[in-house]
């Protein structure tokens, strides 16, 4: 649904978009990730025919971004980061205006708008003038007016800004809802809503590319991936250390911060343990508070990544 050809952008000579190449195909939810400065929202722009490329081109739903630039902004909903709006108008009015843009008329533009009010929990405001609007309520707006045509592709910056924890919940399940019939890139500095939501991942840095894959083999990268963390009932946690050292496929033992009787083990490299070390646990009869396997941690491949 979305293939990217080796976009470049350059402002007064400075290259922001370095030769990015990356598809994503009809129903999933593309997590695109970076560092302050890195691209990402220039590279949405692009992508949504705000601003044309200095190389390279990309093509939505088969329609090249610059030849047919018009086709395009139709299968597209945009949420651009602070989304722009006009204050004075209420949000019903708003969006009805927006439908109005997007070629709805009559009974479809009220159909459209009321959905995307349910949609967006924006019953509590419809009457009530933009400029009055608490930043989360702003934000719902922005995202019912990327969704009042219902386009095909999605580009979402920073969706869920502003929200509070129940608000971003409910936005994530919209979202998740969506992708059985939409093409979704999302870009967020909201780790844990990646690994919640995205079925996959792409990093760049300095405006190149430089990881795309999904969150669990990202997350395989981690020194974390596979680590046994253990909390003692007891206080066994030297001898504990001592023979867990043993176990050939471990590579360290540390202590976990804050927490008296635990320790965190890590395996070398491409290994598993924790069944030797529950046979430990076992053999030795300690009785346990918790023992869990760690599946890594994404914020450390994303710093390894963007600043190696």
């Amino acid at each position: 649904m979305i293939e990217v050809f080796g976009l470049v952008k350059e402002f007064a000579g400075l290259r922001v978009v370095d030769d990015l190449k990356f598809d994503v195909p009809k129903g999933q939810i593309l997590g695109f990730l970076g560092p302050n400065g890195a691209g990402k929202s220039t590279t949405m722009k692009m992508l949504t025919c705000f601003l044309e490329p200095t190389q390279g081109t990309a093509k939505i739903g088969g329609k090249d971004i610059i030849k047919d630039s018009l086709e395009v902004r139709k299968l597209i909903g945009y949420l651009p980061e602070s989304a722009p709006s006009y204050g004075e108008m209420s949000v019903r009015e708003f969006l009805e205006f927006v439908a109005e843009i997007r070629g709805l008329n009559g009974k479809n533009k009220v159909i459209a708008s009321e959905r995307v009010r349910e949609m967006c929990f924006l019953e509590n405001v419809w009457h009530q003038p933009i400029e009055t609007l608490s930043k989360g309520y702003r934000q719902r707006v922005g995202f019912a007016q990327a969704l009042i045509h219902d386009p095909e592709v999605l580009i979402l910056d920073e969706p869920t800004d502003g929200l509070d924890p129940n608000q971003k919940h409910e936005v994530r399940q919209l979202i998740s809802r969506m992708a059985n019939d939409k093409t979704i890139i999302l870009s967020t500095h909201i780790l844990e809503e990646v690994e919640a939501i995205c079925q996959r991942v792409v990093i760049i840095a300095q405006g190149k590319l430089v990881a795309d894959s999904t969150p669990e083999k990202l997350m395989e990268q981690s020194t974390m991936h596979n680590a046994v963390t253990l909390k003692f009932q007891n206080n066994h946690k030297e001898l504990a250390r001592n023979r867990f050292e043993s176990i050939n496929e471990v590579s360290r033992v540390e202590d976990l911060v804050g927490f008296p009787n635990a320790l965190r083990v890590f395996p070398k490299k491409g290994s598993t343990i924790v069944h030797q070390v529950s046979e430990v646990v076992n053999s030795e009869s300690w009785q346990l508070e918790e023992l869990h396997v760690e599946q890594g941690r994404l914020d450390e491949v994303f710093r390894k990544v963007t600043l190696s």
